[in-house]
């Protein structure tokens, strides 16, 4: 049972000098939790099946009201689905590893890996982006909101979206694919994260490493700079609202929205933001990251919520009092 205790070994020498390539990986886990496999195996399952069973609910609730044929649960409708996605990239691996630890992984496998995770990350940092401007128009310009969020404006958003994560998901994967695998292939994580997996190349990777940071970086505070900005003027218009009614139902909406925001940006700034963190703290914040956050946004959209919920009780058969939609 060394399976998450282990330490990367040194294949370099003969490995090296023939230059053999190599065909798989060993994931050697989450660090420190030796005896504990079982308990997380039982903890994480539940999560991602939780995460599953809310995402899954979110979306059949969205296309099966009309009354949320909106732009505000159009794109909450693609959040589900990039929250599944997202916790999909290492789930079930990991809780391969932690319950038969299967540790290897297949070149094309890790690649995968590296691809979706940064194709989903990239994707809902721009949703979260999208989303806050959405409900920027919505408080701010309620008269002309479904004139400007039209369903054409809609889909091209989210299309957007699908193809700038693609890009970013083929660039991080091209750049590791590239690197010289000469030997050394245990990575010291619980799944293919780029940054563990190019450490292994038989090359100087730092300019890469550097790039890495960088680019992710600069999206993720570009993103989170734009949402603040839309959130000070939403919060301006909340303000000067005159009806009390009015400022609770925009708070209720942008709190939600914030809250999963936060959720979001706050793992990946301290992951690469602060290279420094221990190990330890690091897993966890990764964890929490890309299994615990995509199962809680369904609960903080839906019991937040009045139209999701109603939707949720008219698809589970409960009766429920129509609600008319809502900007």
């Amino acid at each position: 049972m060394g399976l998450l205790s282990s330490h990367p070994r040194d294949w370099y020498g003969s490995s090296q000098q023939n230059h053999s390539a190599v065909t798989h990986f060993i994931l050697l886990g989450i660090p420190n939790t030796e005896g504990l496999y079982t308990i997380l195996f039982v903890v994480f399952l539940i999560f991602y099946l939780c995460t599953l069973l809310g995402n899954t609910m979110i979306m059949m609730a969205v296309v099966s009201d009309f009354h949320l044929h909106t732009p505000m649960y159009f794109f909450l409708c693609k959040l589900a689905i990039l929250d599944i996605g997202f916790s999909s990239v290492s789930a079930p691996k990991m809780l391969a590893l932690l319950w038969s630890e299967s540790r290897t992984i297949s070149f094309g496998g890790c690649m995968a890996q590296v691809f979706f995770y940064h194709f989903a990350g990239c994707s809902e940092s721009l949703l979260y982006t999208v989303m806050a401007y959405d409900r920027y128009i919505a408080i701010c310009y309620p008269l002309n909101y479904l004139v400007i969020m039209n369903r054409k404006v809609c889909v091209v958003l989210a299309i957007g979206i699908s193809v700038v994560g693609s890009v970013q998901g083929i660039v991080f994967t091209s750049l590791t694919v590239t690197l010289p695998f000469c030997g050394p292939n245990q990575v010291d994580y619980f799944f293919c994260d780029i940054v563990p997996v190019v450490k292994l190349a038989c090359t100087d990777t730092k300019t890469i490493e550097a790039l890495i940071f960088n680019n992710v970086g600069i999206v993720g505070m570009t993103c989170f700079f734009l949402i603040l900005l839309s959130y000070v003027r939403i919060i301006y218009s909340i303000m000067h609202m005159s009806t009390k009614e009015g400022r609770q139902k925009a708070t209720s909406t942008c709190a939600s929205h914030l809250l999963v925001v936060t959720f979001f940006f706050g793992p990946c700034a301290l992951i690469y933001m602060q290279p420094s963190l221990s190990e330890s703290l690091l897993v966890l914040v990764h964890i929490f990251g890309i299994i615990v956050t995509p199962m809680l946004n369904p609960a903080i959209y839906t019991l937040r919520n009045k139209e999701v919920k109603a939707a949720l009780k008219k698809l589970m058969g409960t009766k429920h009092t129509p609600l008319l939609t809502s900007a």
